[in-house]
């Protein structure tokens, strides 16, 4: 086994030390369930852990993660995900948080060749060609790439807000709430987009599922 990875195991038992020093009964607590408020959709980026930059406790969040933190409709993962947050756990809050400088947003932008991954990128330039006048006129590179981070969190927002056991879920209460925040790597920062929604409103008709029988 390479040393790499014994860092890890050692890194492992020294957590689990420092921890019941603090708290002797987190771990027999832990392993009585959980019942998180909220589902983190974030980018896989090594660099945004959704527990630490919000300072949250192992059980407060639950998470799934893909590169540029995608709500794709045929992501069988991701809505497998979503479903059992929302209809099992009943969590409160699902956040969509992207961040700026985000490696899967930049390369959208170009017309470089990255094989398989250009399948999975073609959805982000979808939404640049959504948002293509305003980008277009954005002329400094990296606040052209920075408003696509953001445009791409509230389309998002707005792909969750299409799902059908969502919307079931409003028509039968508040819950859940979609947050659309993006985290700044360069300052530690989180600013929320203020694009929270719990309604289907704001979508067009053809969006809008009867839950009527």
């Amino acid at each position: 086994m390479s040393e790499s990875i014994n860092e890890l195991l050692k890194g492992n038992a020294k957590w689990v030390e420092n921890t019941l020093k603090h708290s002797p009964d987190f771990f027999n607590n832990l392993s009585k369930g959980q019942t998180p408020e909220y589902l983190w959709i974030g980018c896989s980026d090594s660099r945004v852990p959704a527990n630490e930059i919000t300072n949250t406790l192992p059980g407060s969040i639950f998470v799934h993660r893909n590169i540029a933190n995608l709500v794709i409709h045929t992501d069988a993962n991701l809505l497998s995900v979503v479903n059992y947050a929302v209809k099992y756990l009943k969590v409160k809050h699902i956040i969509v948080c992207g961040h700026y400088g985000c490696g899967g947003v930049i390369a959208s932008m170009t017309n470089k060749n990255f094989g398989f991954l250009d399948n999975w990128l073609m959805h982000i330039k979808d939404v640049y060609r959504l948002h293509q006048k305003e980008l277009d006129s954005i002329k400094d590179v990296e606040k052209r790439q920075d408003r696509l981070v953001e445009l791409n969190i509230i389309e998002q927002v707005n792909n969750l807000s299409k799902v059908s056991f969502i919307q079931e879920e409003w028509e039968n209460g508040e819950f859940p709430y979609i947050h659309g925040w993006v985290y700044s790597i360069k300052d530690g920062l989180i600013k929320n987009l203020q694009v929270s929604k719990n309604t289907s409103e704001h979508l067009i008709d053809i969006y809008k599922y009867d839950q009527e029988g």
